[in-house]
């Protein structure tokens, strides 16, 4: 008996200790206040099965809690918040007449990434040379430096679409 109120009172500090940070993280994220309790519940009934089984200690690991509920909302908030790769946006873009779309928008937010960027973009998509010849026009080792660099380029547009809370609607005039 003694032992399940120790185990109680434990949690319950675990409680007023960690919740307000595990709330603080999954609020950046974009998470509601509920959010916040059911990942910590969720943490917290992972960390007592294995205090209880021996696995862990049950001395106040509030890290250790933390640790869980974090990896717990990480986990809900990247399959709640897939997003559409902009190769499939740049192919949905081509299926629209030329003339609809506003190349000044398009090229705006292209040149954010950078001149280099857009050198390096225009190379493979636009005059749809090989990786091993981009390679070489650039300076690169390898195919492979030239893959990692054009996806940070595109990460780059795709910061500054996001920034600005863009739609594809928004290209089309």
């Amino acid at each position: 008996m003694a032992k399940t109120i120790d185990r109680q009172q434990m949690l319950m500090e675990l409680y007023k200790s960690a919740f307000p940070a595990v709330a603080k993280y999954v609020a950046r994220l974009g998470g509601s206040f509920d959010d916040a309790k059911d990942v910590f519940q969720d943490a917290l009934v992972i960390y007592y099965e294995k205090t209880v089984t021996g696995q862990l200690s049950a001395e106040n690991n509030k890290a250790y809690l933390l640790g869980i509920a974090k990896n717990l909302w990480f986990r809900k908030y990247r399959d709640e918040h897939t997003t559409e790769p902009l190769q499939d946006d740049v192919l949905n873009m081509a299926d629209v007449a030329e003339d609809q779309i506003s190349s000044n928008k398009v090229l705006r937010y292209l040149e954010t990434a950078g001149k280099r960027c857009m050198e390096l973009l225009s190379a493979f998509y636009y005059h749809k040379q090989r990786m091993k010849d981009v390679a070489e026009q650039f300076g690169y080792s390898g195919e492979r430096s030239v893959t990692v660099q054009k996806y940070k380029c595109l990460e780059k547009v795709r910061d500054a679409v996001k920034q600005q809370s863009l739609s594809y609607a928004d290209f089309i005039e």
